[in-house]
């Protein structure tokens, strides 16, 4: 099952904020922002490198992953 969520909001970082939030009120962890590339998640309780530091093997492991500008928004959060 496929899930996606889009995050739009007015201001600096509110829609990372608000997909930040949601992902930890889902049960997800969120790895660190890492430029343009994706960010990665991970259900319960983990610590994830940048995106650019990830195996393709951690990539594959992962349960979804945020996009978008995270500045400005709009924000997509997709769970795999």
């Amino acid at each position: 099952m496929k899930e996606s969520k889009l995050f739009s909001a007015d201001g600096t970082f509110k829609a990372y904020y608000a997909a930040c939030d949601w992902c930890s009120d889902s049960g997800f962890s969120v790895g660190t922002m890492d430029g343009r590339n994706p960010i990665g998640l991970i259900r319960g309780d983990a610590n994830i490198e940048k995106w650019h530091n990830l195996s393709k093997k951690e990539i594959a492991a992962l349960d979804g992953k945020m996009t978008g500008d995270m500045r400005n928004g709009p924000v997509t959060v997709e769970i795999f």
